[in-house]
């Protein structure tokens, strides 16, 4: 085996450690940061060592990957939320085909310009971003999710977001619920500036 050989078997082994360390997926520029170039990565994705997600991310392994595992490894900073968070959460039968997902108002723009798997960010504060968000797993990796009580105050809050009906089956879910925090829910509607809609909405039957 040549030099050259080796040195490239040192580099794919080397990709793979780094890769499984980052959930299988890697931007450009920490490929950079192991020696790659551009020219590099391109020769890797042609021999099908390295796959292209979706501009500046690369991956092993992607091709056949689920969506719930495509997403845990592309949003792990990110929180389900409104519909995506209701069927998760037991709420809604059916997923919503598009991933909505509640992110730092902070994070790049650029991060969510890809056509799949279809997603929907949602800005929010960061002093409130993880309120009442839960780890959970999702694919084979692991993403955040919004407890009832949050999800319940962001549904009224964005309720011009989500159909009557969807709202509704939720609300009389929640309400269904047996182990509801309702200190909880008023403390999170307090500080989502929905404790009017709240007590107009399910207060009577909390």
């Amino acid at each position: 085996m040549g030099k050259i050989q080796e040195k490239k078997n040192a580099m794919i082994e080397k990709l793979h450690q780094e890769m499984a360390l980052h959930g299988g997926i890697m931007k450009t520029s920490e490929l950079y940061e192991l020696s790659m170039d551009y020219r590099k990565i391109q020769q890797f994705v042609k021999e099908g060592i390295l796959e292209r997600v979706k501009n500046g991310y690369y991956g092993i392994g992607f091709t056949g990957m689920s969506e719930e595992s495509m997403v845990s490894s592309l949003f792990p900073d990110g929180v389900l939320c409104l519909e995506t968070a209701l069927h998760y959460q037991g709420y809604l039968e059916t997923r919503p085909a598009c991933w909505q997902i509640a992110v730092d108002k902070n994070t790049s723009k650029s991060r969510f310009k890809m056509n799949y798997p279809p997603v929907q960010p949602y800005y929010i504060e960061p002093d409130v971003l993880m309120m009442g968000a839960e780890e959970f797993s999702l694919g084979q990796g692991k993403m955040f999710l919004y407890n009832k009580e949050r999800l319940i105050c962001d549904c009224l809050k964005f309720e011009e977001k989500l159909e009557r009906e969807v709202l509704q089956q939720a609300l009389r879910k929640y309400i269904e619920e047996q182990d509801k925090d309702v200190q909880k829910l008023l403390e999170y509607a307090k500080l989502r500036k929905v404790t009017q809609k709240v007590q107009n909405r399910i207060g009577v039957w909390l």
